[in-house]
């Protein structure tokens, strides 16, 4: 079934159960109900999700090599810290 006739489907079946009690009498149109809005809610945190690694998977590599940078600074800057003791100490 494709995502328009199940959309459409959906929008029946919620008149219906809209314009009668069947989700307070009936269980398995309760459970089923449930099922269908809890899938939907799955597949739009899923492609939030997607979505969001997409985009981490995009600046990742830069970060990554922000990082690199700074500890290569960091390495410099002790190395020079550690040789101005060393010439105190001397």
């Amino acid at each position: 079934m494709t995502d328009i006739k199940q959309k459409v489907m959906v929008r029946l079946c919620a008149k219906i159960v809209a314009e009668t009690d069947l989700y307070e009498t009936d269980k398995q149109v309760q459970n089923l109900i449930d099922w269908v809005c809890l899938s939907e809610q799955r597949k739009e945190n899923n492609n939030t999700i997607r979505n969001l690694t997409g985009e981490y998977k995009k600046i990742e590599p830069d970060c990554q090599e922000g990082v690199r940078a700074q500890l290569e600074r960091i390495k410099e800057l002790c190395k020079e810290r550690n040789s101005r003791i060393r010439s105190r100490m001397t």
